[in-house]
């Protein structure tokens, strides 16, 4: 054997170079992030080597952030929805449905990330919709508002129907918006599966045929058995197209509806009732707009702000932790590079809010680095040597780091499951900020120190 070979030197060696390794990989990975984050320098830097080398560079793929509405501008929409015809345990499941049909609506529109959301109050149920970095805003309100409301209604006994008429010729109020022919029923545009334009064979006239869900065609059997011999009244947005009599119960959940359409005019229905039926009419009571330019101020602003953060954060670092302070500083750009890229991955949306809670994350990703080092310093002072400081030191801030940074996601997962769009955006940055701050702490941080020969740090203790 070797004179000073021994099998602790070799596991030294080896481990010295998985640490490389590590530290490695970290680099090539956050490098690849910085430049996924930023593509234009690497585009610019690929096309000064393209001049003059014979193997082309491409330019690094791109993929861009996505800007809520304060940032990339857009418009807000505020929509009242009246459930007076609904009974109140199913208000709940019209209001989903009513939310779920909005966004597929606003999605083929192609709208790029639209947010659509119930709002609660004491006495009416609203829909909040925004639509960020729309071009056509007015083709996207209209589309929303010009949903069809279809539903059919049963008709009523001729005694009520002529008590309806003598109160409204009266002038009672309570009876002036009464429908005196047709009363509601359970079945509505929420339950249809599809919807086709087909042509009457004996007057060739247009029609739209439909074919009901599972839960809607049970309902239209039921209904059709109920009025046999009876009209069944056709209303599409609260007016009356068709009032066809039943002459036998239906099942299998088809009906047709006739109108005197145009083959344009059922065209656009059929499609209309495809992509979804409201299953409670709507009324847009608010609009606000806001401008592109005053969404890149903000965001201007909202970058400046990190940026100033960030320096003050590493300088504080640098001047009071020294050599471990320019680490933190190091493991800080790489986790501000990692986080970024996730942004664009997911994607996530990012507001106002949601850059406030990103750059919180940065504060908490050096508060672990700040627990690190304060133990390192602590087992130092204990009289251990620096390498076995450095192990313990991040081995029993662990559990300070891990408890708090766990109460924080609990946190974050409340507010973003139980709050409206702007704390979500808040919740769900920080969320991801804190994840990838445990990583960067333990992982990223610990390898550079190791990555630094010791000796030198013990021969110099004034730099940590």
């Amino acid at each position: 054997m070797a004179p000073g070979y021994s099998p602790d030197n070799l596991f030294k060696l080896d481990a010295k170079r998985k640490v490389r390794f590590m530290v490695l990989v970290i680099f090539v990975v956050a490098i690849s992030a910085a430049f996924f984050v930023y593509p234009a320098v690497w585009d610019k830097a690929a096309q000064k080597i393209n001049i003059f080398s014979p193997f082309r560079v491409p330019q690094f793929i791109k993929v861009p952030f996505k800007l809520g509405l304060d940032l990339a501008g857009g418009t807000r929409l505020i929509y009242i929805a009246d459930v007076s015809g609904i009974a109140g345990q199913d208000v709940g499941s019209a209001m989903s449905g009513l939310r779920d049909v909005i966004e597929r609506r606003v999605n083929l529109f192609g709208v790029s990330e639209p947010i659509v959301e119930v709002e609660n109050a004491v006495d009416e149920r609203r829909l909040i919709v925004e639509l960020a970095g729309v071009k056509d805003i007015a083709s996207a309100i209209s589309l929303i508002g010009e949903t069809p409301f279809l539903e059919f209604k049963e008709s009523i006994e001729e005694t009520e129907t002529q008590k309806i008429l003598n109160e409204q010729k009266a002038g009672n109020k309570e009876f002036l918006a009464a429908d005196p022919y047709f009363k509601p029923t359970n079945l509505s545009g929420r339950y249809i599966k599809s919807a086709k334009v087909t042509f009457d064979q004996n007057t060739y006239q247009p029609e739209v045929s439909v074919q009901f869900d599972d839960e809607g065609a049970k309902i239209f059997e039921e209904l059709t058995t109920k009025n046999v011999g009876k009209q069944l009244g056709i209303y599409l947005d609260g007016l009356p197209i068709s009032a066809p009599v039943v002459r036998e119960p239906i099942s299998g959940g088809s009906a047709v509806i006739s109108g005197k359409f145009t083959p344009s005019e059922a065209k656009k229905l059929a499609e209309r009732l495809n992509a979804g039926a409201l299953p409670v009419p709507i009324k847009l009571i608010s609009q606000d707009s806001v401008g592109a330019s005053l969404g890149q101020d903000s965001l201007d602003k909202s970058i400046f702000a990190g940026i100033i953060g960030f320096l003050v954060v590493s300088l504080f670092m640098i001047i009071y932790y020294r050599f471990p302070g320019i680490v933190a500083v190091i493991a800080l750009l790489i986790y501000t590079a990692l986080v970024l890229s996730l942004f664009k991955l997911i994607p996530v949306t990012l507001t106002l809010a949601g850059v406030a809670g990103f750059i919180l994350s940065i504060g908490m990703a050096v508060d672990a680095n700040i627990l690190i080092f304060e133990r390192i310093k602590e087992e130092v002072r204990f009289g251990k040597n620096l390498g076995l400081a450095i192990n313990d030191g991040f081995s029993r801030a662990w559990p300070s780091i891990r408890d708090s940074n766990i109460s924080t996601l609990i946190t974050t997962a409340v507010l973003y499951y139980l709050t409206a769009s702007v704390v979500k955006g808040f919740a769900l940055t920080l969320g991801i900020g804190v994840i990838v701050s445990m990583f960067s702490a333990i992982f990223i941080t610990r390898s550079l120190l190791k990555l630094f020969p010791l000796y030198y740090l013990e021969k110099w203790p004034r730099l940590i």
